[in-house]
Formats: C-alpha cells, structure tokens, sequence
C-alpha cells in the first residue's frame, strides 16, 4: 500500500487539470471547491442546478446535464448520497463514460465498488472506488484521508489531482478494497465506543466521576496500538499466544464483569457475548491461548 500526503496546497494540477463532479452536496461542494481553488477547469453538475452557483461564482463551469458534466473532462469525481443515486447517475452517462476515468467516492460497500468497476469497464472506462474519512471543511487538508482502490494505472494518471484532496492511500487493484478500510476503521470507531459508553454508564452508576475517569482511561489507551498490532499479526499466523492471559484464567474474570454490571442496572449484554465466546474457546481445548483466539469463532452461525 502507498501512502501520500499533500503538504503544499499549490501542488501539482495533475494530468490535464480538467476535473468533474458530480454531486454538490456539503462533501460534493467541498471537494469542487478545493479542484477550483486549486487551479483546476471544474466542471460541476447537480440534480438540483441552483447548488451549482456558489462554485460557478468561484470559477466552475455548471454543466445542464450530468452526460454533459461527464463529457467535459477525464477525470470525473462522483460523490453523492447513497449507492442508489450512483446507479441512477451512471444510467444517465451509459453513453459518455468511454474513455474517462470515474472515481466514485460516495459511501458503499465492498460488492457495490466491485459492481461499478464492472459496470465501467464494460463501457470503456477506468473506475476508482474512493471513501472519504472526514468531514467537509476539512477537504483539501492531510485531515481528511482519502482510501482508494481500482485501477491502477487510472490511479498513477491521476495521483497529482486526487492528492489535492487530503491525505490519500491506494489498496490495490480489487475495487472493494477501499469500502472494506472505510467500514473496518468506521466498525472499529463505532465497537470502541459503544463500549466506552458502557464502560461509563458503569462508572457513573458507581458515583465515580466520569470526566476524571475519562481522563485516566485516555492516558491508557496509548497501551492499545502494540497489543492490537499484536492480535493482527496472530490471527494472520493462526498462532494464538496468551496475549492478555490464557482464556482459562481471563474467563475468571467474565462473572464478576456481568454480576458487576446487573446490579447497578448495566446492560451486560456485551460481556454475555464475550463470557460466551471464552466458554466455547476453552470447552473446544483452547484455554491457554489468549483473547485474539475468539476470531475463530466470529463467523456467522447457520
């Protein structure tokens, strides 16, 4: 994987400085503005024309029609609501496609990216699937990380251009790969914080201070990077050491946790979950591996 950020916000205005894009919600209009500012010939197409004028004022052309808007440039950006707009879009521009490069940066998933690239490839384009980890105002800055997957000489044409948007990283020739680092690092955000909230729910039920017990546990986090390094590297080995402690002595723990929590009136579903998984390891023989060994059995039940 090749990571690179853009530091210099006068870079390099790309193959041919000539960009689309299509869809002008906030993440739409943020990202033409930055190719505007930036020096590019933006052509910009909306379902709803009047989002267009803000970026026509700063320099971009509106185009009446998305075929048209596509027809304009050989990069053409996609980003709008959902997988179901993409797909009304790209029915509309079937005929104006060949020869472009389309990056579509609207949220979707993995089977959706591999999808469009199929579709593209049989009218004569080249596709990028792209996610956006960030938030508008931020576009156009290393605080926004781009991940990338598709085509790779489409990516190295246009590299300059799609650098000017944020941090960027490509993840290889497989289309879905981008959507599977989008919703595995939004999956880790959401896990890691439904938990939190649990873990303080907890606490606040203790009459403990949440604020300073925050505090204490932020100072603890940074303990996190090389375990989970750890774990990865263990489940790709299949060799499962006793990361936190054998599943036999940790599973010592998991009544405590649930006895714990129901008296203050705590949901406990989550260690139920964990209590759960630890039992089945260690009934299966596996009690002196560690935590990362309940991977083996996160595969969904029939």
């Amino acid at each position: 994987m090749t990571t690179t950020t853009t530091d210099d916000p006068t870079g390099a205005t790309g193959a041919t400085g000539q960009v689309t894009v299509l869809g002008l919600g906030a993440m739409g209009s943020a990202i033409a503005r930055t190719f505007v500012d930036r020096g590019y010939r933006t052509t910009v197409w909306n379902r709803t024309a009047s989002k267009s004028e803000p970026l026509v004022a700063a320099g971009a052309t509106a185009a009446a029609t998305a075929a048209e808007a596509v027809a304009a440039s050989p990069l053409v950006v996609i980003c709008l609501l959902d997988s179901t707009a993409v797909d009304e879009v790209l029915g509309s521009v079937e005929t104006a496609v060949a020869g472009k490069v389309l990056v579509n940066v609207t949220s979707g998933s993995p089977a959706q990216a591999r999808e469009n690239e199929r579709w593209a490839t049989k009218r004569g384009a080249e596709y990028i699937d792209g996610k956006v980890m960030g938030d508008p105002p931020y576009v156009g800055t290393p605080n926004v990380m781009f991940p990338f997957s598709g085509s790779r000489s489409a990516f190295d044409a246009h590299e300059s251009a799609l650098r000017e948007l944020g941090s960027i990283a490509y993840h290889g020739e497989d289309a879905g790969f981008a959507a599977v680092e989008f919703m595995g690092q939004v999956a880790m955000g959401y896990e890691m914080l439904i938990g939190f909230l649990h873990t303080l729910k907890l606490v606040q039920a203790e009459g403990v201070d949440v604020v300073a017990f925050t505090e204490r546990v932020a100072g603890s986090v940074a303990a996190y990077p090389p375990l989970l390094t750890m774990m990865g590297k263990a489940i790709k080995s299949g060799e499962y050491a006793p990361d936190l402690g054998p599943l036999n002595v940790q599973a010592a723990l998991m009544d405590d946790m649930i006895d714990h929590r129901e008296s203050v009136g705590v949901e406990a579903v989550r260690m139920r979950e964990v209590k759960e998984l630890m039992d089945r390891r260690i009934a299966d023989g596996h009690g002196d591996q560690g935590f990362s060994s309940l991977f083996e059995l996160l595969a969904k039940r029939r």
